[in-house]
């Protein structure tokens, strides 16, 4: 899990590799690379990095559905998963940006 802030100071600082899993689709963080559905992450596996190290920052409105996706990313065998504490409620009530 990681807070709002550390994910935008993060997000200052390096190039991350952010994907929105909320259902249906919302409005996304600024920065987001990629959006997939929660339930629907194995269709989308071209779409995804292929080194399986790479680290992969995850959100939804809440949390729930960016914990499903992080455990199916790990039955593929990603191991760098990180999701975003609250979603987007999160990160909107801190005020930060939307594309």
């Amino acid at each position: 899990m990681v807070t709002a802030a550390d994910l935008n100071k993060l997000m200052q600082s390096q190039d991350i590799f952010l994907v929105d899993v909320h259902t249906p689709e919302q409005q996304h963080i600024k920065g987001t690379d990629l959006f997939i559905p929660y339930d629907e992450i194995e269709k989308y596996q071209d779409k995804l990095p292929k080194d399986k190290n790479t680290a992969i920052y995850l959100y939804c409105k809440s949390g729930r559905m960016a914990n499903a996706a992080a455990r199916s990313l790990n039955e593929l065998g990603y191991t760098d998963l990180t999701n975003l504490e609250d979603g987007v409620n999160a990160w909107q009530k801190a005020g930060f940006a939307f594309q």
